[in-house]
């Protein structure tokens, strides 16, 4: 099927080809389904299979069975070699019908050929008479006879200078067409595929030409070979040491044939198999809207299963006792016990994972040092793609056994902490400003929650700060965490405060190095040195200011770390006009019921709106909403219900007088 796919491909598109396509796969899928493994099936169960063929000039005529001294192989082997003897001879002798000792036989010339028995007509169950046997006896010898005389008279004309003439004429056009068949599949091949055509499609329709010209090949070799006596025998010498039996398999001997019969029905169950799940999954489940890592796990579950009921049909049908597989089953199960329960594991967790759905395709995650987004949940092993686009295949039992941060769970949003140390006596509230302002510079930090800064500890050799900023994309978190980095590099070099390295103080026990460095500090203090001082003085001075204001907002802040106050960092009279604005939220009637409420908005619009327009969580819009109500901007059409993400009516007051 894939083969057929890639010929199709190349085929310039309709634009009803893809449905085209799949109900004709549709078609001959049905048809293989309900008549190909029925007739199979039935071909490997016919009583012909227990006979042996009578042949002349490499030509099968009819067929004997077996008797109860002779099997069939051996009794038909003695016919063909008398039969072989005449026509060698180049006499044209004649078969007849003969009765010796009560028994109707066939004779050539003088020579015995065989005998009928009820085994080569009694072919459906049932008691006959002795004089239906006769009847059916003298039948038979009678169809076999003319058949004899039909095609050794045909030998005897094929040795014949006119019919030889013939036949070399009708090679030579046989060869010639083929030549012609080839050579345009060759020019066809040139002008389809470029000299260095490299993709997978190319490669199989590369491969489809191929099979085309080796199969005229054969073909051609073939048909000319059916013209002459000699070069027949030997196709059908070919054909039966092909269909020898050589390798025993149980109760039943297997000939070459039978085993590419076998490889072939496998390799043909395979693609047919492949084929139908991935018609299940990219077109029944993915048009119903499964999720991807269901429609893989399902696809992947039907291969599995229809190939294990496939192989379990074919074994049936050419004969292999289904009971001897038992061993091989024991054997398996052994392995899997030993040495394949980390395969076995694998596979269980994948399916815990496809139906459990801790992670999905599209998911950013962390599975130990590994940071990625997940591209595709497979049986066996997981594929995540690194920040450096490079592609990694985990074992899914890492993703139940141990423990995963998935960032794109639930709800996006996440915290990101920068750390961020500054130099002993540097002021802390002028630092803590510059922090602030480098996050809320950033165009991808939220408003909502807002930044904050935590005192962490107090180092060896610097004041450790925490700088937490909220990010909609986890992705993105350590490009934010850079630009943040440089950003917060700028704030503070602005705002005069160093970033430390680490440093010892050295004390010296000596009273005379004392003494010679106070005269040294006595003797070269510079004006310079005077105006540093007098410089940090004002910084000092400025930050007991900044100190002072904080502490007097602080006696209002709430206890929880994480809460901020709304009222004091957005302007609510632009908040609303933004609102009401021509971009804003939808203002219009709305109906309930029997009820029609006039110019009303949704709560979960707003939600939507304030998200989007002030870079704000879920969280903080619902906040910011129900500041609005509190306010007396907003409220329920009922007055019933706070401000809510639901599909709530709410009316601005100054819409009340509104017709």
């Amino acid at each position: 099927m894939d083969l057929l796919n890639s010929f199709w491909n190349v085929i310039p598109k309709l634009r009803f080809q893809r449905r085209v396509k799949t109900i004709l796969s549709a078609i001959a899928l049905c048809c293989i389904i309900l008549w190909g493994v029925p007739a199979f099936a039935l071909s490997m169960n016919n009583p012909r299979l227990q006979t042996a063929p009578i042949v002349v000039d490499g030509r099968g005529v009819f067929r004997v069975g077996s008797l109860e001294e002779f099997p069939a192989r051996d009794r038909a082997e003695i016919i063909n070699e008398i039969l072989d003897e005449q026509v060698k001879n180049g006499k044209p002798l004649s078969v007849e019908v003969a009765e010796k000792e009560g028994q109707t036989t066939l004779q050539v010339g003088n020579t015995h050929l065989l005998t009928v028995t009820l085994q080569d007509v009694k072919k459906r169950p049932g008691v006959w008479s002795q004089a239906q046997q006769k009847n059916r006896l003298n039948a038979q010898a009678k169809n076999w006879q003319n058949i004899l005389n039909s095609a050794l008279q045909q030998a005897y004309q094929e040795r014949t200078p006119s019919y030889i003439k013939r036949s070399l004429l009708w090679s030579l056009g046989i060869i010639l067409g083929a030549i012609a068949l080839y050579w345009s599949l060759t020019a066809l091949r040139r002008w389809l595929l470029p000299p260095r055509a490299q993709s997978t499609q190319q490669q199989k329709l590369r491969l489809i030409l191929t099979c085309l010209q080796l199969g005229i090949g054969l073909a051609a070799i073939h048909a000319i070979a059916g013209l002459f006596p000699l070069t027949r025998r030997w196709r059908y010498e070919l054909w039966h040491s092909l269909n020898a039996p050589i390798v025993p398999l149980g109760e039943v001997n297997w000939s070459v044939f039978d085993l590419f019969l076998l490889l072939g029905l496998t390799v043909g169950l395979w693609f047919a198999v492949k084929w139908f799940s991935d018609f299940l999954t990219n077109r029944i489940l993915s048009f119903a809207g499964v999720d991807r890592g269901i429609q893989n796990t399902v696809g992947l579950l039907t291969q599995y299963g229809l190939v294990f009921l496939g192989l379990l049909v074919i074994f049936q049908s050419l004969g292999i006792d289904l009971a001897s597989l038992t061993l091989i089953a024991s054997a398996f199960g052994l392995g899997i016990g030993f040495g394949l329960q980390n395969v076995a594991s694998n596979f269980i967790s994948g399916l815990i994972i496809t139906f459990d759905r801790p992670i999905k395709v599209g998911d950013f995650v962390r599975v130990g040092d590994l940071v990625g987004t997940v591209e595709r949940i497979g049986s066996r092993s997981t594929e995540i793609i690194t920040l450096d686009q490079v592609s990694i295949l985990v074992p899914n039992s890492r993703f139940v056994d141990g423990e995963v941060i998935n960032w794109s769970y639930g709800n996006p949003v996440s915290r990101l902490r920068v750390s961020v140390g500054i130099a002993y006596g540097s002021p802390i509230p002028v630092a803590r400003k510059a922090l602030l302002e480098a996050a809320k510079n950033h165009p991808e930090v939220l408003r909502y929650p807002a930044p904050q800064v935590w005192l962490q500890e107090f180092g060896d050799s610097s004041l450790n700060f925490d700088l937490f900023v909220w990010i909609r994309e986890p992705p993105k978190q350590f490009k934010i965490k850079s630009e943040l980095n440089y950003r917060i590099e700028a704030s503070l070099q602005q705002y005069g405060i160093e970033i430390p390295f680490p440093q010892r103080d050295l004390h010296l026990r000596s009273p005379q190095m004392d003494e010679m460095v106070a005269t040294w500090m006595r003797q070269n203090a510079s004006q310079m040195e005077r105006e540093a001082y007098f410089q940090r003085w004002q910084v000092e001075e400025e930050a007991s200011r900044i100190s002072l204001r904080d502490r007097a907002e602080s006696q209002n802040e709430p206890s929880d770390p994480n809460a901020f106050k709304l009222g004091e960092e957005v302007d609510i009279d632009a908040l609303v006009e933004q609102m009401r604005g021509e971009n804003g939220i939808e203002i219009k009637d709305r109906r309930y019921g029997l009820s029609v409420y006039p110019q009303t908005f949704l709560g979960s619009e707003a939600v939507e709106w304030l998200m989007r327009t002030q870079n704000s969580g879920i969280k903080a819009a619902i906040q910011l909403g129900q500041l609005l109500v509190e306010r007396g901007i907003i409220h329920h059409v009922l007055d019933e219900h706070d401000f809510k993400n639901e599909r709530l009516f709410y009316r601005f007051y100054q819409d009340e007088e509104m017709p």
